[in-house]
C-alpha cells in the first residue's frame, strides 16, 4: 500500500515531518533551561553571583593580628582588676563603719548603765569617808565597785591632782604660795570616765599659785 506521498509504510509507522521537528524544539529548550539553570561549579560549591560582596573579590576577611588580640585582653583584664579592687575597697570601707556602729552602740548601752549606777556608787563614797561602811553593806558595796570596774569605768579626782578643765570642773578658787600650778584641793564630788569618754567631770576646789 502506498500513501499519497510516495512513502511505503510497510514495516511501521513513520511520524510525519512537522510532529518531528515540534519534539525536537521541546529537547532543545529543555537543554538550554538547564544549562542556564545550573550555576559554575567550583571548589567551595556553586557560585552566586548575586550573592557576592566586597569581600569575594578582594580575598578572604581580615583576621585580627596575635598582638592585637592580646592588647585587647590586656585592657578586659585590667577593667576587670580595677571593678575588683573597688568592689574591695568599698567592702572593707562598710566593714570598718558596720564595727564602728556596732562598738557604738555597745558603749552607749553601757555608759547608759553606768551612769544610773553613779549615786550608788556616791552613797558608797560618803560612807567610806565617815567610817560607816562595814558589815554586808562593805560587800555590798565592794562587790559594785568591782562590777563597774570590769566594764571599764574608771575613778578619778583627787587632792593634789593637777586641775584639767576637761576632768575637773572648779567649785572654787583660791590661792596658796605651796603650790607652782593649778591643781584640785578639796574634792566634793569623784569623777567617772570609760575610756576616753569622760562619763562625768569632777567637782573639786581650786589653787593657784600666788600672784607675784
Amino acid at each position: 500500500m502506498t500513501d499519497p506521498t510516495g512513502d511505503s509504510h510497510e514495516g511501521g509507522h513513520f511520524p510525519d515531518a512537522g510532529q518531528v521537528d515540534f519534539d525536537t524544539d521541546v529537547d532543545l529548550e529543555r537543554e538550554g533551561s538547564r544549562e542556564t539553570a545550573t550555576p559554575p561549579v567550583g571548589p567551595e560549591g556553586p557560585y552566586d553571583e548575586a550573592h557576592a560582596g566586597p569581600d569575594a573579590e578582594a580575598g578572604t576577611d581580615e583576621v585580627p593580628s596575635g598582638e592585637e588580640e592580646s592588647r585587647e585582653l590586656d585592657k578586659r583584664v585590667a577593667e576587670l582588676t580595677a571593678d575588683l579592687q573597688r568592689l574591695q575597697a568599698e567592702y572593707l570601707n562598710y566593714k570598718r563603719r558596720v564595727e564602728r556602729d556596732r562598738d557604738l552602740v555597745v558603749q552607749n548601752a553601757k555608759l547608759s548603765v553606768l551612769n544610773a549606777l553613779l549615786p550608788a556608787l556616791d552613797d558608797v563614797d560618803r560612807a567610806r569617808e565617815h567610817e560607816e561602811l562595814s558589815g554586808g553593806f562593805k560587800a555590798v558595796a565592794e562587790a559594785l565597785e568591782r562590777v563597774v570596774a570590769g566594764a571599764g569605768l574608771e575613778k578619778f579626782g583627787a587632792k593634789g591632782d593637777e586641775f584639767d578643765p576637761r576632768l575637773h570642773e572648779a567649785l572654787m578658787h583660791g590661792h596658796s604660795s605651796e603650790v607652782t600650778t593649778t591643781v584640785c584641793d578639796n574634792v566634793f564630788q569623784a569623777g567617772y570616765r570609760l575610756g576616753d569618754r569622760v562619763v562625768r567631770a569632777a567637782k573639786v576646789t581650786v589653787l593657784d599659785p600666788e600672784p607675784s
